[in-house]
């Protein structure tokens, strides 16, 4: 698959523009150019159910970075 080029590169401080993290800055922690999605950290924070297994026997509510659309951020 060939690379994609995207305005922004893992590792970069980014602040998002639009939506509802808006104003919320952070950095950037991986990158799905096909979707033209990246995640930020601490900027969308949402809540995740997990399913009970031996790393987690009690199963539980977890709380991971959510993906910002590319063109809902800009470098800071």
């Amino acid at each position: 698959m060939s690379r994609i080029k995207t305005h922004v590169n893992v590792g970069d401080t980014v602040e998002v523009i639009a939506g509802g993290a808006k104003g919320a800055k952070g950095q950037v922690t991986s990158i799905n150019a096909v979707k033209g999605t990246c995640v930020v950290a601490g900027a969308r924070v949402i809540k995740k159910t997990l399913k009970k297994s031996e790393q987690n026997p009690e199963g539980g509510i977890a709380e991971v970075d959510g993906p910002v659309h590319l063109s809902n951020v800009k470098k800071a």
